[in-house]
């Protein structure tokens, strides 16, 4: 299990935690739990890369304590 820190910058952070073969579309449904935002407006991001859904967090090399840009699409 790692978790990891997804930060809004308009006063939410909300920590997560997942496993490193979930995908980013599970993540985001994790994210939309605690938020209450449907998962689809959900965009994860790290510097410019916008993360896809179908992509795994290892294969973004997504590691326990990293912190993710977390926008409302």
């Amino acid at each position: 299990m790692i978790e990891i820190t997804c930060n809004d910058r308009l006063g939410k952070k909300i920590r997560v935690k997942c496993n490193e073969d979930d995908k980013i579309g599970d993540l985001k449904k994790l994210i939309a739990a605690q938020t209450g935002t449907r998962s689809e407006k959900i965009v994860l991001k790290k510097w410019y890369t916008i993360f896809k859904d179908h992509v795994t967090l290892a294969d973004y090399e997504i590691h326990d304590g990293m912190n993710l840009e977390l926008y409302y699409n």
